[in-house]
């Protein structure tokens, strides 16, 4: 098992960054996820799966990067996937302004994790 030295040092700005997007991603899903139930019906219950993975990995990413996992890399990669599928999915619904609010925060939380997968790797 890989072990990381323990630190004091702040995280840097690149993942200061990348803890705010996802963070601000996790806001927005969640937002989403209420817009989502109150409109009901079987295409929202499609967004709503991609929209919870994509809360859930957000959240777990900005944990991992903050307290300095040494699977940070691999899971900003694969929060930058779930990010991509909910945008994705959000972008089904073009007319809804919660949807496309959604989709915007994936995808900038994508770019961004997949920028810092990168540089941990």
């Amino acid at each position: 098992m890989t072990q990381q030295p323990a630190t004091t040092a702040p995280l840097s700005k690149e993942m200061q960054d990348c803890v705010r997007a996802c963070m601000t991603c996790h806001s927005v899903c969640e937002e989403t996820m209420s817009s989502c139930l109150q409109m009901g019906g079987p295409a929202q219950m499609q967004i709503m799966r991609a929209v919870m993975d994509c809360a859930e990995m957000t959240r777990m990413c900005a944990d991992m990067m903050m307290r300095r996992s040494p699977l940070s890399a691999e899971m900003c990669a694969m929060c930058a996937r779930a990010c991509d599928m909910c945008a994705e999915a959000c972008m089904s619904m073009p007319d809804d302004a919660q949807m496309m609010r959604c989709a915007e925060a994936c995808r900038s939380c994508s770019q961004t994790c997949r920028s810092m997968s990168a540089a941990m790797m």
